[in-house]
């Protein structure tokens, strides 16, 4: 995905939906963070996101323009209407977003998720190619493992342990 492809999909979930302050919370929010984001982590075609005072309306955006729609089958790329639930993020995370408002987004804003807690949502959810994707992180220097631990404090028990487990297994 490009953050052009980001800015589209937010364009896209604002006209369906009537919302216009989204939350994007898988992979992609590193689009905010590096808009010229490199292989390997750029190649998810879905963006994970819901509107941040109707998440609700997740659902639309899901049937609208999510996986096998006909959006999808004409940019190759697609909305995952997800929820708050979705990603278990360190407290705090809402005064580290990276906000993604231009012209291309007509109006919609993305607040996305940093890159930190990226890592931290991925770490708790702790699928294999979740720990593949903040390995890439480390390796691209996206992220640094010291970082991901300064939010340790802001998980509950036994999350935060969880996550200080994983991380040490990953190679920077």
């Amino acid at each position: 995905m490009t953050r052009e492809q980001m800015e589209h999909i937010l364009r896209a979930a604002a006209a369906i939906t009537g919302e216009r302050v989204f939350v994007v919370v898988g992979s992609q929010a590193l689009l905010a963070y590096d808009p010229d984001l490199k292989p390997p982590l750029n190649l998810s075609m879905e963006l994970d996101v819901y509107p941040m005072e109707n998440p609700t309306a997740a659902d639309l955006i899901d049937g609208s323009i999510g996986e096998v729609s006909p959006f999808h089958e004409a940019f190759g790329y697609y909305a995952h209407g997800v929820g708050p639930e979705t990603a278990r993020l360190p407290s705090g995370w809402q005064a580290r977003v990276i906000v993604v408002e231009n012209e291309n987004t007509g109006g919609a804003r993305g607040h996305c998720i940093s890159p930190a807690d990226l890592a931290v949502s991925k770490l708790i959810a702790g699928r294999e190619k979740d720990l593949v994707f903040v390995q890439h992180m480390l390796e691209h220097k996206v992220i640094d493992a010291e970082i991901v631990r300064q939010l340790l404090p802001e998980l509950k028990e036994p999350a935060a342990a969880m996550v200080e487990q994983r991380l040490a297994r990953l190679r920077p």
